[in-house]
């Protein structure tokens, strides 16, 4: 999906996928370490009831079975640690994803409280007195639209409006909750060039469905949005928005305003089911395999020996004595 060009013909299907997989390749990471984890504690029962069986061993003290190797156990609470491990970094870098951008929007509106005033070019939007073109908002419960007063000098009435226009889009979709999780990722993985590539990505395609979003207003033209766009980029808007704030101006101007100049054709409804039932799909298998119980193959026949004339052959012998009274009938019969 990093190279593909349909996303840029439904933002939100795209971003529905990406969180599809985000989701997806957690629950496979966690599920795969709690699989091995589990594998001697119950194997027909899934790696759901193998927790619960690992759980009743614990509770009666039998941990370690009778018939198993003390270093294979220990292996096998190795996975199940690493399982838990990963589970809880997960979880902790999207609560400290969370807690920071929240902090960080407090902090702001404290600043606003104290710097920023109204004006009657930007009705319902805060105003600071900063040079520099500047646009962004505040998601939240008392969200904020701001914009500089270099914003006011540099665009035009109609510019103006598309701005303004592409802000409140990202407040009621709330955007900022659908980049959190792609944060988080990359707190956890900071090294990792295609979490960074995916979060940028993502990004882009935010901003292009605020877009969309910001021409729906009557009377507002995709040339209006792509000048302001211009104007930003070259004015050096990209990088003035606060931590936890979504700018006008962020992604990639270049790719945004060949988008509003030449849109691409739109996506069919059915074309757009199919990836969200994708999405679901995406989903749903590593849950199930959470769920599902495996088949443990018999120890006593080969996986070679289990064709579709199995059943014509002799039965194995079970044990070393069986095997010795088999080989003494062959020679008395022979």
């Amino acid at each position: 999906m990093l190279r593909a060009s349909w996303p840029r013909r439904s933002p939100a299907a795209a971003i529905l996928l990406w969180q599809a997989l985000g989701l997806a390749g957690g629950l496979a990471a966690v599920g795969a370490l709690l699989a091995i984890g589990v594998s001697g504690f119950g194997s027909n029962v899934g790696v759901i009831g193998g927790l619960g069986v690992l759980a009743g061993r614990v509770a009666s003290g039998q941990l370690i079975a009778p018939h198993q190797p003390p270093l294979l156990t220990v292996i096998r609470i190795t996975f199940l640690m690493a399982g838990f491990a990963l589970l809880a970094l997960l979880y902790s870098v999207l609560v400290v994803a969370f807690a920071d951008a929240i902090g960080a929007r407090r902090r702001q509106r404290e600043l606003l409280a104290l710097l920023a005033h109204g004006d009657p070019k930007v009705p319902g939007a805060l105003v600071i007195d900063y040079p520099a073109a500047a646009a962004y908002c505040l998601p939240g419960i008392r969200s904020q639209i701001v914009v500089s007063v270099g914003t006011l000098d540099l665009l035009a009435p109609a510019e103006l409006t598309a701005v303004l226009a592409h802000e409140r889009a990202h407040l009621r979709a709330r955007h900022d909750l659908v980049l959190i999780p792609f944060t988080s990722l990359r707190r956890a993985l900071p090294k990792s060039a295609g979490i960074a590539e995916a979060h940028r990505t993502v990004a882009l395609l935010v901003e292009m469905m605020a877009d969309d979003r910001a021409l729906r207003v009557r009377g507002l033209l995709p040339k209006e949005l792509a000048t302001a766009l211009v104007r930003f980029g070259t004015a050096g808007g990209a990088d003035c928005a606060p931590a936890g704030a979504l700018a006008v101006a962020e992604g990639e101007l270049t790719a945004r305003v060949l988008r509003l100049l030449t849109p691409p054709p739109p996506m069919s409804r059915a074309a757009q089911a199919a990836i969200v039932l994708t999405a679901a799909l995406v989903v749903a298998t590593p849950l199930l395999l959470l769920v599902t119980p495996l088949k443990a193959r018999s120890r006593s026949t080969p996986a070679m020996l289990n064709g579709p004339f199995f059943h014509l052959l002799p039965p194995a012998p079970r044990d070393a004595e069986s095997t010795w009274a088999a080989k003494r009938r062959a020679v008395k019969e022979s």
